[in-house]
């Protein structure tokens, strides 16, 4: 006779058709426990062991729900229902068929408790991790898919929820309503699920390999803070899209901060963990040192006049172009503006476009450092991170312009130039140094072509930042990053304007020193 039923998921919402189910088949496999024994009481029966995959994933589509809050809905479902159960969180790992015998090996480590096919039944309602767990001679209980017609699934009654769909409560079993009202979830679930930049695994874009993100970061970590050091006022310091938190590292190390809040907002899953990693680990002297994984595109973050300071870097433009351009952008400073205190200052730094970016020039390419194809590939999406790398990085600079124009997702014209080779092109200048300054990141090329360097000029941001109520800051200014110029742009490619005549190369960077008025 069963002594265990083993019900592996994600369980981030559980049903009252699960607690019946689940009520009916430990009742059939023998006595359960005394009804309100609950969660873990003594006595003979079967024991539901739960196994919550993705346990260290949260705040991403495919896994909204923290572990530790999925644990204690499944604890007060099992003190409700009667059933015995123990809790077992399995942590994520890569695609593979033998799904079954590591989560097996996750309870034994966790519990004690070898599970076999002799004294568990497994209860699962999808085919391909049920069939993982056939092979291995477990009897499988289908929960939703042997029943007709097909109960709502949990992840379908999450659904409702994300939708506004109140009868997700009639649904939904008491104790996922209960722990869900008592810490605000069905608003977390909403805000996750309905996000319209992360993507399913808690990054802006599928193809971005946040390793070489963090660990650019950390490289220009030092520049950045020498940087904004002397416009930083000391109190509640903000670092929006921190990365792995560099820049708040150094901000740690100085006397002057020693009794400021230090906090870092990061989206990207990968790299909020990291920020929480370090803190773990001591990185930081300073008590007052905090993370929050949010997306700023969903709304305010931070309360009325509450922050002194706050700093993006590479930020601005990730916001125009993942959101709605410049009413996304507008959105984001407004929020900025509110929750900064009258006197306190915000330092934005990243790319710019050039000045003028709309007017025509001449692109000269080289055709000598890489292959020529025909024509560009359309299929670069279906390829591995390391073959689509391969393959640009060996293009020709102008055969990149090429596949750059394939997979960039803001559409750009350019021709070739009248009476000059077809190395030579006409465009804007905001499209040739968009391009420009992006063909190099050959390692990120999908992420990087979902981006939009050359949205705005230096003038456009001083007039966005006044109209919204900001007072720009002397230190203010464009500037041209030299080495880029000299390193990956004048070895491969020249400005000219359409008559020929020679362009110097224009400005490719912003910092911005933006401060709300004292009176308002």
């Amino acid at each position: 006779m069963p002594r265990y039923l083993l019900f592996p998921g994600r369980h981030h919402l559980l049903t009252r058709f699960q607690a019946e189910y689940l009520r009916r088949l430990a009742t059939d496999s023998g006595d359960t426990a005394t009804a309100g024994g609950g969660g873990g009481g003594g006595g003979g029966g079967v024991t539901v062991v739960w196994a919550v995959t993705s346990a260290n994933h949260e705040n991403t589509r495919r896994n909204p729900v923290p572990y530790h809050r999925r644990e204690a809905a499944i604890e007060r479902f099992s003190v409700l229902t009667g059933l015995r159960s123990v809790v077992v969180p399995v942590f994520d790992t890569a695609e593979t068929d033998r799904f079954a015998e590591v989560t097996l090996k996750n309870v034994a480590a966790a519990t004690g408790r070898e599970l076999t096919p002799a004294d568990t039944v497994v209860a699962c309602s999808t085919p391909e991790v049920a069939a993982m767990y056939e092979r291995l001679g477990f009897t499988i209980a289908g929960v939703e898919a042997e029943v007709e017609p097909t109960p709502a699934r949990p992840w379908d009654v999450l659904l409702r929820l994300a939708a506004g769909d109140p009868a997700w409560r009639e649904l939904a079993h008491p104790a996922t309503v209960d722990v869900y009202r008592r810490y605000r979830l069905d608003d977390l679930v909403r805000a996750v699920v309905n996000d319209p930049v992360v993507g399913d695994e808690g990054g802006l874009t599928a193809t971005r390999d946040y390793r070489t993100y963090a660990e650019a970061f950390a490289d220009a970590a030092q520049r950045k803070w020498s940087a904004v050091r002397e416009h930083v006022r000391p109190g509640r310091i903000v670092d929006v899209g921190c990365g792995a938190g560099a820049v708040l590292e150094l901000a740690d190390r100085e006397p002057a901060l020693r009794e400021s809040d230090l906090i870092g907002v990061e989206v990207a899953r990968h790299l909020f963990e990291e920020c929480v990693h370090k803190k773990a680990q001591g990185f930081f002297t300073n008590p007052n040192v905090f993370f929050y994984r949010r997306n700023v595109l969903g709304g305010a973050v931070f309360a009325p006049r509450s922050v002194d300071t706050t700093l993006t870097f590479a930020l601005t433009h990730e916001i125009w172009s993942y959101g709605d351009r410049m009413a996304s952008l507008r959105r984001f400073v407004q929020a900025i503006y509110d929750h900064t205190v009258p006197g306190g200052v915000w330092i934005n730094s990243d790319v710019c476009g050039p000045d003028g970016r709309d007017r025509t020039v001449r692109l000269r390419l080289s055709t000598e450092d890489g292959t020529n194809p025909a024509r560009p590939r359309t299929d670069l999406a279906s390829l591995p991170p390391e073959e689509v790398a391969a393959y640009v990085g060996g293009l020709s600079t102008r055969a990149r312009l090429d596949q750059f124009a394939v997979d960039y997702r803001f559409p750009f014209t350019y021709r070739p130039a009248p009476d000059a080779s077809g190395a030579v092109v006409e465009m804007t200048l905001g499209d040739a140094m968009d391009f420009l300054t992006r063909k190099d990141y050959t390692d990120n090329w999908l992420s990087e072509t979902r981006e939009q360097f050359c949205g705005l000029e230096y003038a456009d941001w001083k007039a966005l930042l006044a109209d919204v109520g900001f007072e720009v800051d002397p230190a203010s200014g464009p500037s041209r990053n030299d080495w880029i110029v000299t390193n990956r742009l004048a070895p491969v490619a020249g400005l000219s304007t359409p008559d020929g005549r020679p362009l110097d190369w224009p400005v490719t960077h912003v910092f911005l020193v933006a401060r709300r008025p004292v009176n308002t």
